[in-house]
C-alpha cells in the first residue's frame, strides 16, 4: 500500500467516506498525463541547490592546494582541517534548522535562503584576506548547505508525480555529482592563475546561488505545504499548472486525507520515546543510522575533500594533481547512472554489499599503493655536498633524513631531486619563506632557485613509480561507491519507517551521516601523519569490511515491497500477525463501504 492508500483506507475507518466516494466516483483517470515539462524544469531548477553542494564539495579539494601556500597553513594541519571541515559542521546543524524552516516558512522560501546563503559565503570566500575570514566564509556555505541538502530533496518528491518521483528526486543526487566535475574543471583552469586563482575558484561558487534565487521568484510552492497551512485554492492552482490538467481533484483529496492521518498518529512530544519504545521502529532506526555511519566512516569523504591532496602524497606534483581530480570524480558522475539502473534490478541489498565489496578492494589498491611507494622511497645521498650561499655545509633538522619519506612527512622539509636524472638519490632541505608570487623553494642549496626546470623541490610528497595506483585505487572507489553506498543508505532509510515515525527517524540518521562525515573529513590529514598514509587507508578498508557484513546480517531487501510490508520486516511474528489482521479489517471496511456507493 502507498501513503497515499494508507490516508484513504483511514479516512474510511474513521467515517469520512464522503472525500473517498468522491475521489472513486471521479477517478481521475488522466491526472497526471498532461505535458511533465514544467514539473521537470521545476526540479532541475530546485536541484541547483545539489549542485552547489557538490560544487563546494569537490572545489575545496582543488583550491586547498593553493590555499595552503598563500595562508602559510603546510605545517598546521589543524587549519587545513577546520577550513575543510567547517562547511560540514555548519550543514550538520543548519540541516536540522531546516526541518522547523521548511515547515514554518515554506520548501520555496527555505531553498531561496539556502541559494542567497550559499551566495554570501561564497563572496566572502573569494574576498577573505586571511586564514580567519576564509573560514568563516567556509561556515556561512556550511549554512546554505544545511539548509539545501535537506530542503531541495522534500520539494521535488512533494512536486513531482508518482510515477516519476523516484527519477525526479535521484536529480538531487546526479547534480551533486555534476557539481563535483565542473568543480574540477574549475579548479584546474585556476589553478594557472597564481597566487589568486583559489578566489576565482571559491568565489565563482556564487554565480549559480544567484540564478536559482532569482528564478525561485517565479516558481510555485510545494502543493502539499500549502494544504497542510489550509491552502486549499492556491494548492489548487500549483497542482494544476505542474500537472499540465485541470483535473486535480484526486491527487488533492489524496493529499488532504495524508495530512489528516499524520496529524492523528503523530505522537506529538512523545515521538522520540514512542520510536524508543516499539521494537520494529527501533531496530529499523539502528539499521538506518548504522548503513549511515558505515557510509562515512568509510572514508568517502576523504577522496571527494582531499582526492587533490592524496594524489598529490602518491608523488604528482601540484599542477598535475589538480587536473587528475578529473578522473575520479568522472567516474563518480558516471557510476551514478548504474545505481539508478540497477537498483531495481539486484535490489537495495545486494547492490550495497556489492558496493562495500568494490570500495574494501578499492582501499586495498590505496593503502598498498602508499606502502611500496614508502618501502620503495628513494635515498637521500646529497646531503653532504649541499651548501649554504656563504659556502659550509648545510646542517639543519631535514639533513638528518636518509629517506625521502621521512623527510616529507616533517611539514618543515622537502625533497630537492633532479627531474630528468637517471642518477637516484636527492636532499632533503628547509623551505625558504614562501613567496606567493613563485612556487616554494627551499631555503638554501641547489632548490633555492626554482628557475631552474632541471629540479623539483617536492613538499609533501616524493617522486615514486606507484603514483598510478592512487589514481587507480581512486577511481575504483568511486566506481564502487556512486551505484550502491551513495544512495543506497538514503533509499532503505526512506523505507524502513513508519508513516508517523519517519520525519523524526530520518532527522537522526541523517544527524549520524553528517557527525561521520564531520569526524572523518576532520581527523584524515591527523591520521596521515600519526598512522601513515596508508595506515589511513588500511583502517577505511577494515571498516569498510565490518559494514559489508553488518549488511549482510542485518539490512533486508526491500525490493518490491510496499511500505507497510516493509514495515513488518522487522516485527516479530506475533506483532507480524497482529499488523496483518488489522490491515485486513480496514481492508474489509474499504471494500464494504464503497460497493454499498
Amino acid at each position: 500500500m502507498s501513503d497515499a492508500k494508507a490516508g484513504s483506507l483511514t479516512s474510511v475507518s474513521d467515517g469520512r467516506v464522503d472525500s473517498v466516494a468522491e475521489m472513486v466516483q471521479a477517478g481521475d483517470p488522466k491526472e497526471g498525463q498532461g505535458s511533465k515539462f514544467y514539473v521537470y524544469f521545476l526540479s532541475c531548477f530546485a536541484t541547483v541547490g545539489g549542485f552547489l553542494f557538490g560544487y563546494d564539495t569537490g572545489i575545496v579539494s582543488g583550491s586547498m592546494l593553493l590555499i595552503n601556500p598563500y595562508f602559510s597553513l603546510e605545517d598546521q594541519t589543524v587549519w587545513k582541517e577546520a577550513i575543510v571541515s567547517a562547511t560540514i559542521a555548519a550543514a550538520a546543524i543548519f540541516s536540522l534548522v531546516a526541518g522547523v524552516s521548511t515547515d514554518f516558512l515554506g520548501r520555496k522560501k527555505t531553498i531561496m535562503l539556502a541559494s542567497f546563503v550559499f551566495t554570501i559565503g561564497a563572496i566572502v570566500m573569494g574576498a577573505a584576506p586571511d586564514k580567519e575570514v576564509l573560514l568563516v566564509g567556509r561556515i556561512i556555505v556550511g549554512i546554505g548547505i544545511g539548509f539545501a541538502s535537506m530542503t531541495v530533496p522534500v520539494y521535488v518528491a512533494e512536486a513531482a508525480p508518482s510515477d516519476i518521483r523516484g527519477r525526479l528526486v535521484t536529480l538531487n543526487q546526479l547534480f551533486i555529482t555534476i557539481g563535483i566535475v565542473v568543480s574540477s574543471l574549475i579548479a584546474g583552469a585556476f589553478s594557472l592563475l597564481k597566487p589568486e586563482g583559489w578566489r576565482y575558484m571559491l568565489g565563482l561558487a556564487g554565480l549559480p546561488g544567484v540564478i536559482q534565487f532569482v528564478g525561485f521568484f517565479f516558481l510555485p510552492e510545494s502543493p502539499r505545504w500549502l494544504v497542510d497551512k489550509g491552502r486549499l485554492d492556491d494548492a489548487r492552482a500549483v497542482l494544476q499548472k505542474i500537472r499540465g490538467t485541470v483535473n486535480v481533484h484526486t491527487e488533492l483529496q489524496e493529499i488532504q486525507d495524508n495530512i489528516d492521518t499524520d496529524r492523528r498518529n503523530s505522537p506529538g512530544g512523545n515521538a522520540l520515546r514512542r520510536i524508543f519504545t516499539t521494537p520494529h521502529v527501533r531496530k529499523a532506526l539502528f539499521i538506518g543510522s548504522g548503513l549511515q555511519l558505515f557510509q562515512q566512516l568509510c572514508g568517502i569523504n576523504t577522496v571527494i575533500y582531499y582526492s587533490g591532496s592524496i594524489i598529490k602524497m602518491a608523488g604528482f606534483p601540484t599542477e598535475y594533481a589538480i587536473w587528475l581530480v578529473m578522473v575520479p570524480n568522472s567516474v563518480n558522475f558516471l557510476a551514478t547512472f548504474l545505481g539508478i539502473w540497477l537498483v531495481e534490478r539486484l535490489g537495495r541489498k545486494i547492490l550495497t554489499v556489492a558496493s562495500f565489496v568494490a570500495v574494501t578492494i578499492a582501499l586495498v589498491v590505496l593503502a598498498v599503493g602508499f606502502q611500496l611507494s614508502a618501502v620503495y622511497t628513494p635515498h637521500i645521498n646529497k646531503n653532504t655536498t649541499e651548501l649554504m650561499d656563504n659556502g659550509t655545509a648545510i646542517h639543519d633538522k631535514c639533513a638528518t633524513y636518509s629517506l625521502c619519506e621521512a623527510c616529507i612527512n616533517n611539514n618543515k622539509c622537502g625533497y630537492c631531486f633532479e627531474t630528468n636524472s637517471e642518477e637516484p638519490g636527492g636532499t632533503c632541505l628547509a623551505p625558504s619563506h614562501i613567496d606567493k608570487q613563485k612556487e616554494i623553494d627551499s631555503e638554501f642549496g641547489r632548490c633555492n632557485d626554482t628557475a631552474n626546470s632541471d629540479l623539483t623541490y617536492a613538499v609533501g610528497y616524493c617522486p615514486t613509480d606507484y603514483s598510478w595506483m592512487a589514481i587507480l585505487g581512486l577511481t575504483l572507489f568511486l566506481m564502487g561507491f556512486a551505484p550502491g553506498l551513495g544512495p543506497m543508505p538514503w533509499t532503505i532509510n526512506s523505507e524502513i519507517f513508519p508513516l508517523w515515525a519517519r520525519g523524526t527517524c530520518i532527522a537522526m540518521t541523517t544527524a549520524v551521516n553528517w557527525i561521520c562525515n564531520l569526524i572523518v573529513s576532520f581527523t584524515f590529514l591527523t591520521l596521515t601523519e600519526t598512522i601513515t598514509k596508508y595506515g589511513t587507508f588500511w583502517l577505511f578498508g577494515g571498516i569498510c569490511f565490518l559494514g559489508m557484513l553488518f549488511t549482510l546480517v542485518f539490512v533486508p531487501e526491500t525490493k518490491g515491497k510496499t511500505l507497510e510490508e516493509v514495515e513488518m520486516l522487522f516485527m516479530t511474528p506475533a506483532k507480524r500477525d497482529e499488523y496483518r489482521a488489522q490491515s485486513q479489517q480496514s481492508a474489509e471496511k474499504y471494500v464494504y463501504t464503497n460497493t454499498q456507493m
